[in-house]
């Protein structure tokens, strides 16, 4: 019979897995709590970071209907789950790797399919949502200032035919072609 406690863990891990739109698992061997509070602070508001038992993991991942953590559950684990953005999130973890080779990062779990330590690492080398927002706004307002003039090349030119005639008529000489 299991015991309440861990149904309920069981459970809120399930809930977490349902709700986060990624997942990455680390091993934190050696890291003393003063490291995971520190790491806990730089995935921010958006991610929790969780240290939980692997058999309590791969029953919740079993309940959420997660497949494929199996492999990875071996070990002390703690799980990051990610509710914003994974980028942010997966930049926090590696940053925090490089400077504490305690942790180590598994993998992880994103749009319904587990994750390599290689595919969480491009993860981290994306811009942020809010970064490749940006760069889009700039494409696109450059693109409209080119269409823009190219708009108003026809004006500008009938303006300057039109001057050009009227001085004609009213001084009697043409001037020099501009163009």
């Amino acid at each position: 019979m299991a015991k309440p406690d861990k149904v309920a863990a069981v459970a809120e891990i399930a809930d977490k897995f349902r709700a986060s739109s990624a997942a990455v698992v680390t091993e934190y061997r050696g890291l003393t709590m003063a490291q995971l509070s520190t790491l806990r602070r730089a995935l921010g508001a958006g991610a929790t970071y969780r240290v939980a038992k692997n058999t309590l993991v791969k029953r919740a991942a079993e309940d959420a209907g997660v497949q494929g953590l199996e492999d990875l559950l071996t070990g002390p684990t703690a799980i990051a789950f990610v509710e914003g953005e994974p980028v942010d999130a997966a930049k926090a973890l590696r940053d925090f790797a490089k400077d504490n080779q305690a942790l180590i990062i598994k993998g992880g779990y994103m749009d319904g399919r587990p994750l390599s330590v290689d595919e969480v690492s491009k993860i981290a080398d994306l811009d942020s949502r809010e970064v490749l927002l940006a760069k889009l706004a700039g494409a696109m307002k450059g693109n409209l200032s080119k269409a823009a003039g190219l708009f108003a090349a026809p004006a500008t030119k009938v303006a300057r035919l039109a001057a050009a005639l009227q001085e004609k008529r009213a001084g009697g000489e043409a001037p020099a072609d501009e163009s």
